[in-house]
């Protein structure tokens, strides 16, 4: 098959962009011929046999800027000029979708979480123009609802909350739904009677990963740290949810200056850097300025050398790390938690709703496990075990490492997407 994939950005290290890339690279596997159009492409090679810039689809795009800041930020009196607006570029996108979907003969399309979170009205809207008018089966990778981010995508205008109430999730007779957790496959049916496949996120056991090699062993020298520091990994983004504030809490209370917290993501996505900020007052408050480093000058989602700086991947930062912390509060799934399994890398995690125990810890993980992000006496115990015994932390890593094999790699993910395929199939014929 010929399959398009319709996605705001792809590359950098935001969740949906990453487990994109698994599904295009399991496609191709397949044998199915795979092209992208999205708004933006980072930190990767364009190759425009395959991928299509159209700008006005990214969420930092002036369009979807202006048209989120209106709707849902700061919302004004002229509501006229606001439907004005997205209706518009609706309508613009829609039809760079359609004119691309033919022009490279598109058989499936799948939407990126696109429709079904309203982080961008106006290419949601676009979809579903695109999928009505082409009529071709489109599978909508449903990562997130809007109705679990609280009151984000609530506006005082009724207008704006019909749109996204109308419009996501994508329903239509020729959309099939594949979501990452139990809780969406349960809200689908009881919410609108969709039946949905339950495709959990995953990553590739086949490649190395984690492991200190010749070109990442000086890691920590380039960080600053000496020999004798060790490192717990925060492999995040800077945004609310992540529970950072618990990890830099951690470093306080483990009460050893050799202990390191190195945070890895960017805070491009925090709304204001207000929480960003809020982590820079805490670390001062604790006095944690020599303990706690922001590192996404360095290290990025791949490795990258030149003449004068090395750039180390997120497998560096797990090589060197004797746990990772993912104290998230919520999360539709939890990429960071299954690559830490991969780079055999103990996990703090906290048991974050609706999705950690039913979807990831009941398979038998062993971590060490916060409710609320509360660190008791018992979890910081446990933590020291785990950061100060060799033996326990290398069994614990191998533990997992198996057992994540069994149940988030690729073999999984070309199993559900074909799964997926043949619902089309069938609808096709």
């Amino acid at each position: 098959m010929r399959i398009g994939i319709l996605i705001g950005r792809i590359g950098g290290v935001d969740g949906v962009a990453l487990e994109t890339e698994k599904w295009i690279a399991v496609l191709r596997k397949m044998g199915h011929e795979v092209f992208t159009l999205s708004g933006q492409y980072e930190e990767r090679k364009f190759d425009p046999t395959f991928e299509t810039l159209v700008p006005e689809m990214s969420f930092f795009s002036p369009e979807s800027f202006w048209g989120q800041k209106k709707a849902f930020h700061f919302p004004d009196g002229n509501l006229t000029e606001l439907l004005e607006h997205i209706h518009f570029y609706a309508d613009l996108i829609g039809d760079k979708i359609i004119a691309w979907a033919r022009d490279k003969k598109i058989d499936v399309l799948i939407s990126e979480n696109a429709s079904a979170l309203p982080a961008h009205l106006e290419m949601g809207l676009a979809i579903k123009k695109a999928v009505v008018e082409l009529g071709i089966p489109t599978i909508t990778h449903d990562h997130d609802f809007y109705w679990e981010r609280g009151t984000r995508y609530l506006s005082p205008h009724a207008e704006i909350n019909k749109i996204v109430a109308d419009n996501f999730p994508l329903r239509l007779p020729n959309v099939f739904h594949a979501v990452i957790n139990t809780y969406g496959v349960d809200t689908l049916q009881n919410r609108f009677q969709r039946e949905a496949v339950l495709v959990p996120n995953v990553m590739n056991f086949d490649l190395p990963f984690g492991e200190v090699n010749d070109t990442n062993i000086n890691l920590k020298r380039n960080l600053g740290l000496q020999e004798s520091d060790y490192i717990l990994a925060q492999v995040t983004r800077i945004v609310r949810r992540k529970g950072i504030e618990t990890a830099i809490k951690l470093i306080h209370m483990l009460e050893d200056s050799r202990a390191k917290l190195i945070i890895t993501g960017n805070h491009s996505d925090d709304e204001g850097n207000v929480y960003y900020n809020e982590l820079i007052d805490l670390i001062h408050e604790l006095k944690l300025e020599r303990q706690v480093m922001f590192a996404s000058h360095i290290i990025k989602n791949q490795r990258r050398q030149t003449a004068n700086s090395t750039a180390y991947s997120l497998s560096d930062a797990y090589a060197h790390a004797k746990a990772s912390t993912y104290f998230s509060t919520y999360e539709g799934f939890g990429n960071a938690f299954v690559e830490s399994v991969m780079g055999k890398c103990p996990v703090f995690v906290n048991n974050y709703k609706p999705v950690y125990w039913p979807d990831i810890g009941s398979k038998g993980f062993k971590t060490v496990m916060l409710e609320d992000n509360q660190i008791t006496n018992q979890a910081l115990a446990d933590m020291k075990d785990v950061i100060h015994n060799p033996k326990l932390n290398k069994e614990i890593g191998e533990y997992n490492y198996e057992l994540g094999k069994k149940h988030f790699s690729f073999d999984t993910l070309e199993q559900k997407l074909q799964e997926l395929l043949d619902k089309v199939e069938r609808y096709r014929s």
